[in-house]
């Protein structure tokens, strides 16, 4: 079976179309070498995907014809990623997204109201324009 339509069938990727063009970008690596989307696997081939930071690893354990439900994947394949790796998830899912880039579009709700404490309230201070004096 062509490792793209495996990937698909076991629900790694939503589509076929994706899991060639990962294949084909070398994101997908069998037996620890990156492969074209036409490479046929067969049972106890070692996989690797990379999903974002996270390098994802799975054991083919069995070959199958269609695409199969969610409930039956764990029949085909078994996921075997390094503990570190599934650390960088829980991180990113517990951690947040803290930083912004520059450019990246107005500010959130929370955002701007964390700029406006910053900023003082100058219509409700104690402060009097008119006895100001520049000297």
């Amino acid at each position: 079976m062509r490792i793209d339509k495996f990937l698909w069938s076991v629900r790694v990727y939503k589509t076929r179309n994706i899991a060639s063009k990962a294949c084909a970008a070398g994101k997908v690596k069998l037996n620890g070498k990156s492969i074209k989307p036409s490479r046929t696997i067969i049972a106890n081939d070692i996989f690797s995907v990379k999903k974002g930071p996270i390098e994802f690893q799975f054991r083919v354990i069995a070959l199958l014809k269609t695409r199969v439900g969610a409930k039956l994947v764990a029949d085909y394949i078994k996921n075997i990623t390094a503990k570190a790796e599934l650390d960088k998830l829980e991180n990113m899912r517990y951690g947040g997204s803290t930083h912004r880039e520059k450019g990246l579009g107005r500010p959130t709700k929370k955002e701007r109201r964390e700029i406006e404490g910053f900023i003082p309230d100058i219509e409700n201070s104690d402060w009097d324009w008119d006895d100001w004096d520049e000297n």
